[in-house]
């Protein structure tokens, strides 16, 4: 029987560029690192991610793009990649290094025709101290299936060295999504017209808010992706989660409100339509899954009339919470107001995407002998980072134990100048400021 591509996959092909660029090309990965404190057993690592290969079938699963009919076709386990390298063993500076890895890693090259579709690189400090790079190719894992894998690596990595492994729960497949996906959203589906139906409406006359690039895409510029990341203080931060608990909304629609004014003020366009990624996962059995469920979601909210950022805070909480109960697969919501998507087809605008995480205090996760710590905190920019096909990234994580933001801006390298990111990081700081901080005061304009 033919798996069919779920809707992410299928939106994927809309930028199919072949094996070599695009989202099926080999930058276009998802990275994870984590500090592992005790000592590791390379070869009982080897065999846990060769289980966990084993355990989701997504990672083993190919797009069949050149075909009649695109499909999934489920390859059989293979041996997963591991590269060992030694770090230098001074004390200091161990966390900047853990970073530079991660860059350097970030960096490369990983074909989505190499199944599977997971790497692993163990950097060592020393016999107590490693970090612990995971690579996967996006169009088979996304940000919370990075997560399962760790920890069902975790586990099995217990169970190869001796010790009793925690009991992991009961995956259902990605293919098993990718079916009740499409009779979710079939044409004869009643929820699923009931989407369209908002959808339509609600983009009618709009498109997603482009940003004007500094280079024509159609000079023929090469393409890499860049990262500039930039650090948001702990007063701010603060100012942030109080308004978030004040309006009850979450630090994601505070800072999607704060995102759209400062795009307003930048565009002049008071009919802001910003895109962001949903979890898309569905029901709860497929909370065990891993695959690339993200979902690309328009947001548009209607600046003029506002006349404090809380208000902005108020109508942006309404936009989110319609959007939530309408989910719908981008390529469908693209059928029902072609106009949305207008800007990735212009020579002068680029497409930013906005995304908000929240972390707790990092803890280190014990399983057997080792201890698990997520890298997250990252500070250095780079300048060859994974792929985003079109157009940049916003990216801000609320670091709960520095409590600061750290800021991820990813841009194409083609479209985008470095110095013309810095200036809009910089910019969009100097606009939080103005206001997260005062939410009661009238709005800047202009």
């Amino acid at each position: 029987m033919t798996i069919p591509l779920s809707f992410n996959q299928e939106f994927l092909c809309m930028f199919d560029q072949g094996d070599e660029e695009g989202p099926f090309g080999p930058r276009y990965n998802i990275v994870g690192g984590w500090r592992l404190y005790g000592k590791t057993d390379a070869d009982a690592l080897r065999r846990a991610l060769d289980d966990v290969v084993v355990r989701h079938e997504g990672l083993r699963t190919s797009i069949v793009r050149d075909a009649d009919t695109p499909h999934q076709e489920i390859l059989a386990p293979g041996p997963v990649d591991l590269e060992i390298r030694e770090l230098p063993a001074e004390p200091a500076d161990r966390d900047r290094r853990a970073e530079e890895l991660l860059i350097d890693v970030e960096g490369g090259r990983y074909g989505v025709t190499d199944p599977p579709l997971l790497r692993a690189v163990l950097g060592r400090f020393d016999d107590q101290d490693a970090v612990l790079v995971l690579v996967v190719h996006h169009t088979a894992a996304d940000e919370v299936s990075m997560q399962l894998i760790i920890r069902d690596l975790a586990a099995l990595y217990a169970g190869h060295t001796g010790h009793q492994p925690p009991p992991l729960p009961e995956v259902t497949q990605f293919q098993d999504f990718a079916r009740w996906e499409r009779e979710r959203f079939a044409p004869d589906s009643a929820t699923a017209a009931k989407a369209r139906a908002y959808w339509r409406e609600q983009l009618a006359g709009g498109a997603i808010t482009g940003v004007p690039t500094d280079h024509l895409k159609s000079a023929g510029i090469e393409k890499t992706t860049a990262v500039h990341r930039f650090q948001i203080g702990a007063e701010l931060t603060a100012a942030t989660v109080a308004l978030a608990r004040s309006t009850r909304s979450t630090a994601f629609m505070v800072l999607l409100a704060a995102y759209q004014v400062f795009l307003s003020e930048r565009t002049g366009v008071t009919d802001v339509a910003v895109p962001t990624m949903a979890s898309g996962r569905g029901p709860r059995r497929f909370e065990n899954t891993v695959g690339a469920f993200f979902n690309f979601v328009p947001l548009r909210t209607d600046t003029a009339g506002c006349a404090t950022f809380r208000q902005m805070v108020e109508r942006t909480r309404t936009t989110c919470f319609r959007a939530y109960a309408h989910e719908l697969p981008f390529g469908q919501v693209v059928a029902e107001a072609p106009e949305v998507a207008a800007p990735f087809a212009a020579d002068d605008l680029g497409v930013f995407a906005f995304q908000v995480f929240q972390f707790p205090p990092v803890e280190r996760e014990p399983a057997g002998d080792l201890a698990y710590s997520e890298i997250r905190r990252r500070v250095l920019s780079q300048a060859v980072s994974t792929d985003i096909p079109d157009g940049a990234m916003l990216q801000l994580a609320v670091d709960a134990a520095a409590g600061e933001m750290v800021g991820h801006l990813g841009y194409n390298t083609n479209i985008y100048r470095e110095d013309s990111m810095a200036e809009m990081a910089a910019a969009f700081a100097d606009s939080l400021r103005t206001t997260v901080a005062t939410p009661d005061a009238p709005l800047r304009r202009g």
